[in-house]
């Protein structure tokens, strides 16, 4: 029988590693979702990589705010002609196409290749070599177009314009769907470009840098040349190991895929969201049976102003892209909202209820004051061109546009992202009885009245200089 005193002991060691492991797995639990913020910045790329036809741009993925909200954020340049390669990642993304237009191919494993090219050569003995090529749809994009792509679906692009094609690409690395770690990876399926995460690189760096950096790479070039039914001469060609051309390449002459005529692709394309529309509403709305996997609608134009959500004229609008219009999203658990503001514009006070916002400003410039849980201004500066900001779930966030319009777009970690605004027709001090604001602020009703009807426009307002000049010619006149 154990004496009293060992007993004791092993009391206490079991009460030791119980605490232990406990705060271990308190931290772990509270790592992911660490948003202790003292103050924001207005980032931009801290890592480039020239390649053959384009360059490829990120922000770093290790900075707080992306560690916060969970995501990370690539740029890509594809210059005329310019393919970026076949590749796949860990985590959903969401694709806004900021200039250009092209090509695209999103590769969904067991659906059919619906696509073909017509048989090369005539009839005969030459065309019993020959062989039909087909490949899965191919979908056109242009300025404004935004892509949801699913975690492990790999995608290429090809600019097919005159102009350079910008994207800007937000990867959810903090999505269930990605089994892995935070870490944001891109798995290559062709050519040997280098990591374009600069932690990645790093690692890369320390380890040496492999003559090969696709998947293939690490296998057998007999097993490869058995699984294709093909000589070893030509897998090794899969290996790319000297191929120095990085993510983008150029594609010699003109792409030779099988696609529609121009100006039938352009028909379908426009005709493409109302016939969806249509459907959704003739069969009662989404109900799982009329949209399978290789027919998802991916794309989905946010450019367009006439498809404005909330609008107010001679201040700006705001167009929203969730699950109930792109309903792939809500597989991703993403969303986006694509907003617009004149010169002198606001979009009043008001916080995300159920996502963080990460927000990337296309053109112009803006004033941005972001207040945290505690009432402090973690952010109070400008936002310009190309940077990118990350407001956390639940501050508070007012911007201003500047000397110019202002353009942006806020990428959503929910489909169904909803704000709550602070003033306005639509506001939570609308809601509340007058009597509570008297009380809560200590003011008079009359002045629990004017804060509550004072502003009559919702969400986006115009600056009192431009009204009162807008009234002051409407009175001349």
């Amino acid at each position: 029988m154990a004496k009293p005193s060992q007993l004791s002991v092993l009391l206490v060691s079991l009460v030791i590693l119980f605490r232990g492991c406990l705060a271990a797995n308190q931290q772990q639990w509270q790592q992911p979702n660490d948003c202790q913020i003292n103050n924001l910045e207005a980032l931009e790329p801290n890592n480039r990589v020239e390649c053959e036809a384009g360059v490829v741009e990120t922000w770093d993925p290790g900075h707080e705010q992306f560690q916060c909200a969970g995501v990370a954020v690539v740029r890509h340049t594809i210059r005329q002609n310019g393919l970026l390669l076949p590749q796949f990642s860990n985590s959903p993304q969401l694709v806004y196409i900021l200039q250009g237009e092209g090509l695209t191919g999103t590769l969904f494993p067991g659906c059919p290749a619906t696509f073909q090219s017509p048989q090369q050569g005539g009839f005969g003995e030459s065309a019993g070599r020959s062989q039909q090529d087909s490949h899965q749809k191919i979908r056109r994009f242009r300025q404004g177009d935004i892509f949801a792509l699913p975690a492990g679906v790999a995608h290429w692009c090809y600019n097919e314009g005159s102009t350079p094609v910008v994207a800007v690409v937000l990867l959810d690395v903090a999505n269930n769907d990605n089994q892995l770690d935070r870490n944001p990876r891109k798995f290559h399926l062709a050519g040997n470009p280098h990591q374009e995460f600069q932690q990645q690189r790093q690692q890369e760096h320390f380890g040496g840098h492999q003559q090969c950096n696709n998947v293939f790479c690490g296998f057998d070039t007999r097993i490869l040349a058995e699984a294709f039914n093909v000589e070893e001469r030509l897998v090794r060609r899969l290996r790319s190991e000297k191929d120095y051309r990085g993510a983008i390449v150029t594609v010699r002459g003109q792409l030779q895929v099988a696609r529609p005529p121009r100006t039938q692709s352009q028909r379908e394309y426009e005709e493409d969201s109302s016939e969806y529309e249509r459907s959704r509403g003739r069969y009662g709305g989404d109900n799982g049976v009329e949209e399978t996997m290789c027919t998802t609608k991916l794309r989905e134009n946010i450019g367009d102003p006439s498809k404005a959500d909330i609008y107010t004229q001679g201040a700006g609008h705001i167009t929203t892209l969730n699950s109930f219009n792109l309903p792939v999203l809500r597989w991703i658990q993403l969303s986006a909202e694509r907003n617009l503001l004149h010169r002198n514009a606001m979009m009043v006070p008001h916080w995300n209820l159920n996502a963080h916002s990460i927000m990337y400003a296309i053109s112009g410039s803006c004033h941005v004051q972001v207040v945290d849980s505690y009432g402090r201004s973690v952010y109070d500066g400008e936002v310009r061109r190309g940077q990118i900001m990350v407001v956390p779930q639940n501050f508070a966030v007012v911007k201003r546009a500047r000397g110019s319009e202002f353009e942006w777009i806020s990428f959503k970690t929910n489909d169904n992202a909803m704000i709550s605004p602070l003033s306005g027709r639509t506001s939570v001090m609308r809601g509340m009885p007058e009597e509570i604001l008297a009380n809560a602020f200590q003011i008079s009703r009359e002045d629990a009245r004017r804060i509550k009807y004072n502003n009559q426009q919702t969400t986006v307002i115009r600056s009192s200089q431009s009204q009162m000049r807008d009234e002051a010619s409407v009175a001349s006149a």
